[in-house]
């Protein structure tokens, strides 16, 4: 049988493969946003088998596999990891045009030297071949980095985490495991209990009593020089949208209070003091030099009964409606306006929102340092060919490709790495066309810097890792 993935695979011009082979393929990777488990990372596991590997906590299959009619039993329930992974072997050739059937083919490739199209016909001999695999030393978790070449991973993690295991990896000589600052539950006040569970927990890891707005911004900024000192150099947000509702010290104070007695809280209060709250914690970045990133646009939790069930990020999350322009425009000026605003990445679910987001961040770029404010990769349900390639498309016509920062695994997989290899085959297959076509010289000291620049250099200039 012919191969599906070749050392060609998604290159269709003589121009992008050699732009891939030349000037991308051999960088290593810095993925800056991902969701991995650091104590998995500093206890270098091993994997029991494929099943676990790959099916465990990866809503992206799930997703897949509750559309083609697999039970819940099999996704998130108590069948056997062999079991499931049948399962979702009978599903993959449904998912052909989905960026799983090609994500699942490059893993199974690049980690494994299983080049066979999964079926239900050969599932249970992958699954031993690759099970096998995984149980040995050489398949460990940061021998599965290794091979990808896996430079920097910046793990996502909240204000109170301990970072103990980020401790354990310090000074590691292989891989650079960074944290990286999601203070989300602070803004996090529908459910009152659980905000002020998270608030107590926040005074313990403190050592300090949070009653008051100011006790709450002295907090989380012990906990962000804490994070400063472990290596820590981004932030990540996480909200649906932008806040902005002008608010005093006072207001705010009031409503902290409000919210920590249980009261209930208009919605225009509640704007207040996110809003309040986010801008205390952006010029923490600023600070300290930080990168913020800022991830809007996804509706969570549509389904109420599975949400129920089964808690976040079980995958029941979809693409939410276009941002507030003015909402966004407002507080990011706020910062600005006095001179506090950090470096910042923009990234968006609604594709609708691309052109806005691209020039949006072109009126924060006041010339003190190359994209201070720029527009992040295609995320989420927008990282597969067709968004790639129009987020390649607008970020070159409205910005400046030449400046993006580049791929981000955001997963919480670690069989997830060669989606770096499909994001950069991408890159160079989108601009070996347009040079095939004449709209970009054919030049190799303008074309290099280019996709080095996207594939690695520029994350690595920009974050300064």
């Amino acid at each position: 049988m012919k191969r599906f993935i070749t050392d060609d695979f998604l290159l269709e011009t003589k121009t992008a493969r050699r732009l891939y082979h030349e000037f991308s393929e051999n960088q290593p990777i810095i993925d800056f946003h991902c969701h991995l488990s650091p104590s998995m990372i500093a206890g270098d596991v091993c994997f029991d088998n494929i099943g676990q590997a790959w099916l465990d906590g990866d809503h992206y299959k799930w997703r897949a596999m509750r559309t083609n009619g697999i039970d819940e039993l099999y996704c998130t329930g108590d069948a056997s990891p062999k079991e499931k992974f049948i399962k979702w072997a009978e599903t993959l050739p449904a998912t052909i045009g989905n960026p799983l059937y090609h994500w699942a083919h490059l893993e199974l490739a690049r980690y494994f030297g299983i080049y066979d199209l999964l079926s239900p016909t050969n599932a249970a001999d992958i699954y031993e071949r690759a099970s096998s695999m995984l149980r040995t030393r050489e398949f460990s978790i940061r021998s599965l980095l290794r091979k990808n070449n896996v430079e920097v991973v910046c793990t996502t993690d909240d204000p109170a985490d301990t970072l103990e295991f980020h401790t354990q990896m310090k000074g590691n000589s292989e891989l650079k495991m960074l944290p990286a600052f999601r203070p989300d539950n602070v803004i996090k006040t529908d459910d009152s209990d659980k905000f002020r569970e998270y608030i107590l927990k926040l005074e313990k890891v403190t050592g300090e009593e949070i009653r008051s707005f100011e006790a709450l911004s002295k907090a989380l900024d012990q906990r962000h020089a804490f994070f400063h000192e472990m290596g820590c150099r981004l932030s990540d947000h996480g909200s649906e949208r932008f806040f902005f509702s002008p608010c005093s010290e006072k207001e705010a104070d009031l409503i902290f209070r409000s919210l920590l007695k249980g009261q209930q809280v208009s919605a225009d209060e509640t704007e207040k003091y996110r809003m309040a709250i986010m801008l205390e914690l952006c010029r923490m970045n600023h600070k300290r030099g930080w990168t913020q990133q800022f991830h809007v646009g996804a509706l969570r939790n549509n389904n109420s009964r599975m949400f129920r069930k089964m808690g976040p990020d079980t995958g029941w999350d979809s693409i939410g409606v276009p941002q507030d322009a003015f909402r966004m425009s407002r507080f990011i000026d706020a910062l600005d306006d006095s001179d506090q605003l950090a470096k910042t990445i923009l990234y968006n679910l609604n594709p609708a929102d691309n052109e806005l987001m691209i020039t949006m961040a072109g009126n924060f770029n006041d010339g003190s340092r190359a994209v201070k404010v720029q527009y992040g990769a295609a995320w989420w349900f927008l990282d597969q060919k067709t968004g790639m390639e129009k987020h390649f498309r607008d970020l070159a016509s409205f910005g400046l490709l030449r400046r993006f920062v580049g791929m981000v695994t955001d997963s919480r997989s670690f069989l997830s790495f060669p989606r770096h290899e499909y994001f950069r085959r991408i890159l160079c297959n989108f601009i070996g066309w347009e040079i095939e076509k004449g709209n970009i010289p054919d030049e190799d000291e303008l074309i290099r810097p280019l996709i080095e620049g996207v594939s690695y250099k520029n994350a690595k200039e920009y974050f300064g890792f």
